[in-house]
């Protein structure tokens, strides 16, 4: 392993390479800023629906599941675009198996909210 920062310094640092993550995926990636101002809409609406703290941690946890998939999404991305311009099947097939990773998230999404939402009207 190569020496680098430890203890609050690496910690601090970290956290700058993330909030940097977190600026790139907000400026170039349109669906993140979609599902961030969802998120960020969604949010209290799912603290206050939920009756208890499971519930609440599923309706929240669900919407930062689709924020952390799309990070990850765009992080392949990234790195696949890094690599060459020219198409490869490989390259393809790993930006679609990522792109189908956000997909999934967004369809646990809307499962979790609509049982949790189906619950409270039919009772």
């Amino acid at each position: 392993m190569k020496p680098g920062r430890t203890g609050i310094s690496r910690l601090y640092h970290a956290a700058l390479y993330s909030f940097a993550g977190l600026r790139f995926a907000y400026r170039f990636e349109s669906a993140f800023r979609q599902e961030l101002w969802l998120a960020l809409l969604l949010t209290p609406v799912g603290l206050l629906v939920g009756d208890n703290a499971a519930e609440r941690g599923l309706l929240v946890g669900t919407l930062l599941i689709v924020l952390i998939t799309e990070l990850l999404n765009t992080a392949l991305e990234a790195a696949v675009d890094r690599v060459g311009d020219e198409f490869h099947a490989l390259a393809g097939s790993a930006k679609d198996a990522a792109s189908a990773a956000v997909f999934v998230s967004l369809l646990l999404t809307v499962l979790v909210w609509g049982l949790i939402i189906w619950e409270k009207v039919v009772h």
